[in-house]
């Protein structure tokens, strides 16, 4: 008779595996904050202090995922860098209006429980919030049996940053002539990959042979909170914009003032070599700039006489270079010329 009474777990859900997988990240991230107890994972919700230094302080909020990268990290079977990822889609919105991140909370939803799969992919997020400098203050795991099918997941992230109110970026900032650099990005980041997978199927590339392509598509997104932080500590930008979907063109718009236009030189533009890859296999230049970064990650826009000391602030890999400028006229970003693929 008591074989054949229903439970939560005879219907795909094993509340053990998932408190298991709780205590865990109770215990590394404990054991990340040294001394300092962390007792929001497990609670009903997460507390955290606002710094006292500010005078004014603002919160600001964000949220994302790493959209399709997800099936890349299924089909190489490798979690432990999506999760830097998905820090990375947060905080990297955060700090375009000047905000330090303070705490970030994950969602991920899955078939069923899979303790390896799941301890690497929060590996990667206590990564990302350690380069970012924040916490990871908690979170949910929905072990979702019909909803997704066998091995599928999803990811998503919240972050929270605050700003001084007089520190805040909002585009008053920006004047006429300020320079517009480029940081280059680490790779892909987490934009565009239902085009990149749609393309490999077309191709019927193996990924898993190819050991340039195994190695780029998984690359984890660049986090950019240290660099940025410091350039607002020392007053010297005016303004940034991260480049995700949309390209150079769609993000760079969002910041700009009314009567101010930003003028970019793609001549200047330096794809790195997966953007090659992609664009030699028939993408338009016009789909390439809207979907992909192309090599640019992150914009900066600044004062002519500060760019020595902003390019100094830079580790050499991601030093940023001018692209364009900013020039009088209706809001709108202008661009010259084209991208050498060659």
């Amino acid at each position: 008779m008591s074989k054949n009474i229903l439970t939560y777990k005879k219907s795909g859900v094993d509340i053990n595996a998932a408190d298991k997988f709780v205590k865990f990240i109770s215990n590394i991230s404990t054991r990340k904050k040294g001394k300092k107890k962390l007792s929001n994972i497990g609670s009903f919700g997460s507390i955290s202090d606002i710094p006292k230094n500010l005078k004014n302080p603002k919160i600001v909020a964000c949220t994302d995922g790493v959209g399709t990268k997800i099936e890349i990290a299924n089909l190489l079977n490798k979690f432990d860098t999506i999760g830097i990822d998905l820090v990375a889609m947060s905080v990297n919105d955060l700090i375009v209006q000047g905000a330090k991140p303070l705490f970030f909370l994950d969602y991920i939803s899955i078939n069923k429980i899979n303790l390896s799969k799941l301890k690497s992919i929060i590996s990667g997020i206590l990564k990302g919030c350690k380069i970012s400098k924040c916490s990871l203050v908690g979170g949910e795991t929905a072990e979702m049996p019909g909803t997704y099918a066998k091995n599928k997941f999803d990811i998503a992230g919240f972050a929270v940053g605050i700003v001084e109110e007089k520190k805040i970026l909002n585009g008053k900032k920006i004047k006429n002539n300020d320079l517009i650099l480029a940081i280059p990005s680490s790779g892909l980041h987490s934009n565009g990959y239902s085009l990149v997978r749609k393309l490999i199927d077309i191709k019927k590339v193996n990924i898993k042979k190819n050991k340039f392509l195994k190695k780029e598509l998984i690359r984890p997104t660049k986090i950019y909170v240290k660099e940025i932080l410091n350039l607002i500590d020392n007053e010297l930008l005016n303004g940034c914009a991260n480049i995700t979907g949309g390209g150079l063109k769609d993000n760079l718009k969002r910041i700009l003032p009314k009567n101010l236009s930003a003028e970019i030189n793609l001549y200047k533009i330096i794809p790195l070599k997966i953007f090659h890859w992609l664009k030699n296999h028939n993408i338009s230049d016009k789909e390439m700039f809207k979907t992909f970064n192309c090599g640019v990650g992150f914009c900066l826009i600044i004062s002519p006489k500060n760019l020595r000391k902003v390019i100094n602030f830079f580790p050499v890999k991601y030093k940023p270079y001018v692209i364009g400028k900013i020039s009088k006229g209706k809001k709108q970003v202008k661009m010259h010329g084209k991208i050498d693929w060659d």
